[in-house]
């Protein structure tokens, strides 16, 4: 049960409450030495999130130790109850704060699955380039 200062992590919020999100989950990052941070807008784009925040780690130890901070941030903060996969030895940590989807990779794997082309700024262009007429 939420009481009622939580936010769960499906509530809707309006542009201060995000940004608010924002700046405590890249602010959380920053702090634990995470390697490009990126925000991607997906307002728009997706119907699960407003906003995703793409980061690095160089082990999966730093991955998790990320995420479990985070996550102790935002609880703190009663922003969000997160969702949280593979946390615990894993080169990709996948964590649902509602609004903003947050992964972390390892290099490597931030490389492989290419989330930034995927939904980024060419997200447009390469959905017209697929586009059969």
């Amino acid at each position: 049960m939420i009481n009622a200062t939580e936010t769960p992590a499906s509530a809707p919020r309006d542009e201060e409450g995000l940004a608010r999100l924002l700046s405590v989950i890249t602010d959380s990052l920053d702090e634990d030495k995470a390697e490009n941070i990126v925000v991607l807008d997906l307002t728009g784009r997706a119907g699960f999130a407003e906003r995703m925040v793409i980061a690095s780690g160089l082990s999966e130890r730093q991955l998790s130790a990320m995420a479990q901070h985070l996550e102790r941030r935002l609880k703190e903060e009663n922003l969000a109850r997160p969702q949280v996969e593979g946390d615990q030895g894993s080169d990709w940590v996948l964590m649902d704060a509602g609004d903003v989807v947050v992964h972390l990779f390892m290099p490597e794997s931030r490389e492989l699955y290419a989330l930034e082309r995927m939904w980024g700024g060419d997200f447009e262009a390469a959905a017209e380039e697929i586009t059969v007429e």
